[in-house]
């Protein structure tokens, strides 16, 4: 018979930092507010919870290498918007932010999630910040959770 291991949809008595770029700040606002009620909502404290502005989705990596690293949180969740303009600028940031992300998740074995959407207009963004197709921010805040208590489970695994 096989084991499933997985994660727990609970917050308490974890620590986590929200990293969000004020840039595009209309969308991240309600980006990172959907995180932080997700976290409250499965029983994490608000007093527990540091939100992290940077200018940037670009800045973003940075500031979760430091915030991982230091030891003081269960996990990191990254919001960001990036709406695609009249170049392809936004491919390049988008993908750099999400390798940056990666290596750091990687690198410290703390759990990184990558809230950051890429949208080609406003209204897509407004859609995906807690409009018609949900708040990214509280799926990245979900992941966090699971992921923090299913690498507890997989490190008490005998």
């Amino acid at each position: 018979m096989t084991r499933m291991i997985q994660g727990q949809l609970s917050a308490a008595g974890e620590r986590f930092a929200i990293v969000v770029s004020r840039f595009n700040e209309l969308i991240t606002e309600r980006l990172a507010r959907g995180a932080v009620d997700t976290i409250v909502r499965l029983g994490g404290d608000r007093e527990a919870i540091d939100q992290v502005q940077v200018p940037g989705s670009f800045e973003i990596p940075l500031a979760a290498s430091r915030l991982a690293s230091s030891g003081r949180y269960s996990a990191v969740i990254c919001l960001g918007a990036v709406i695609q303009g009249a170049t392809s600028h936004h491919e390049y940031i988008n993908s750099q932010v999400a390798a940056g992300l990666m290596s750091v998740m990687q690198t410290t074995g703390v759990p990184v999630t990558f809230g950051v959407i890429t949208c080609e207009t406003m209204d897509q963004a407004l859609d995906r910040a807690g409009g018609k197709v949900g708040n990214k921010g509280e799926e990245a805040a979900l992941a966090a959770v699971e992921m923090v208590r299913l690498l507890q489970q997989i490190d008490r695994i005998g």
